[in-house]
């Protein structure tokens, strides 16, 4: 995917996230949480990070139900970590929430946020 390549809502993407101390990059499942209105003046995606350490829920949390669907390889949860990164980071799509997921991910950043 490319920074002109749309992505929707819901959609679950790998993305290269440089370390914070730019020694190296690790590849890393996201869920795409901005709308089309948003990326439609905008070169940045609103993700949320996607882990498979499924033992440890925490607020903000939300196990995805059907995560085969989503395109992980095994059991997974959405995190309550939100980051706005370039589109051009996309590397490619994985797979959809569905929409059972996407509204539990939906919840669950609403209390996070306090919405």
């Amino acid at each position: 995917m490319t920074s002109t390549t749309t992505c929707s809502r819901g959609e679950v993407v790998l993305v290269r996230f440089v370390f914070t101390d730019e020694q190296g990059a690790k590849r890393r499942p996201v869920v795409v949480l901005s709308s089309t209105d948003y990326h439609g003046g905008r070169a940045e995606t609103i993700v949320g990070a996607i882990t498979s350490n499924v033992g440890r829920l925490l607020p903000g949390d939300q196990l995805i139900g059907d995560w085969s669907a989503a395109g992980l390889p095994k059991p997974s949860v959405a995190t309550g970590i939100v980051r706005t990164i370039k589109r051009d980071m996309i590397e490619r799509r994985l797979g959809t929430l569905t929409p059972r997921d996407l509204a539990a991910v939906d919840s669950a950043l609403r209390v996070s946020l306090g919405l």
